[in-house]
């Protein structure tokens, strides 16, 4: 698998205060990601890898195929978007992780998803 600079990724966070229970350790974040095809080919994401980082430095791994249910084809010059969440047992962490995707050859590639915060507003670290 080779890196590939044709798909660009964004994501925005926001914490979920009305899912949330801080005095249980519960702090819900969701987040939306853009990803798109900056290249000539159409492609496809296939699956996902995330590493989850709370705010005491635990980690957790998800990964599987798609995004929520889908595996969709992104044409050239377009995107896709979607939202998801994420739950942590701090008012503060981290996500990162990648994409595996192919080109319309059967090509395979790793698109990076660098690391972003999820954080509580009015949460001072």
């Amino acid at each position: 698998m080779i890196d590939s600079p044709r798909v660009c990724v964004q994501v925005q966070s926001v914490y979920i205060e009305s899912q949330s229970t801080p005095d249980d350790e519960r702090f819900v974040f969701a987040y939306t990601v853009t990803i798109r095809n900056l290249g000539r080919m159409p492609v496809q994401l296939l699956g996902r890898y995330w590493l989850i980082t709370n705010g005491n430095g635990r980690e957790i791994e998800v990964q599987g195929e798609g995004v929520v249910g889908e595996q969709p084809h992104i044409a050239p010059g377009e995107e896709f978007q979607y939202t998801s969440g994420a739950v942590i047992e701090t008012p503060m962490g981290t996500m990162q992780g990648h994409y595996e995707m192919v080109d319309v050859d059967g090509n395979a590639f790793r698109v990076a998803v660098p690391v972003f915060r999820l954080a509580v507003p009015t949460f001072i670290h």
